[in-house]
């Protein structure tokens, strides 16, 4: 004799239906988790004005994630001659405005702890040291994935060929999109 629908008293069926209620609102806040850092990404790629920067590429290997260069970007070490560099220290937010230049690589031409006093066009970052000359900043964009085998290809060139192509939003956030050798894209596996 088997039970019908009908038989099944409703206090059970309302009890396996908040089960299933709250393993769907479970499975539908790990995916909203999993996807707040894609959307900010995807707002940087798509929002932000891309600029190119020179780069100085080295160490090409994760064990994990394949072929990969360290990003040394040129505008890490930033002179204390700019413009609002005074009162810089470790540790500080800083934004640092760029200029492009004849070939249209992007340069600093000012420092300011405001994104609204930094120009129009500013990609923001942390001071990692203060020394009398120089101030090094780290922007988080310092390493680019590569389709296997050619991290070591990139590693071996000359750095002047090098650039990489940058995509920074209003607010200053930026991610690297395409790495640059003699005009060569190299597209990143790891844009998401």
């Amino acid at each position: 004799m088997t039970q019908s629908a009908d038989a099944i008293p409703s206090t059970k069926l309302f009890s396996i239906r908040a089960i299933y209620l709250r393993w769907g609102l479970l499975a539908l806040i790990q995916l909203a988790l999993i996807s707040i850092p894609l959307v900010d990404r995807l707002q940087v790629q798509f929002t932000g004005k891309v600029v190119q920067l020179e780069t100085v590429p080295v160490d090409p290997r994760d064990l994990l994630r394949g072929d990969y260069v360290v990003i040394n970007l040129a505008i890490t070490s930033v002179s204390t001659d700019l413009p609002g560099s005074d009162g810089l220290r470790s540790g500080d937010r800083v934004y640092v405005g760029l200029s492009a230049d004849d070939g249209g690589i992007a340069r600093p031409v000012l420092l300011a702890k405001s994104r609204d006093s930094a120009g129009p066009l500013a990609i923001a970052g942390t001071v990692r040291s203060a020394t009398g000359e120089t101030l090094r900043i780290d922007y988080g964009i310092d390493a680019f994935f590569l389709p296997e085998g050619e991290g070591r290809v990139i590693e071996r060139l000359d750095t002047k060929r090098v650039l990489l192509e940058v995509s920074i939003a209003e607010d200053g956030r930026s991610l690297p999109l395409t790495l640059l050798v003699d005009g060569k894209a190299f597209r990143s596996d790891s844009i998401f």
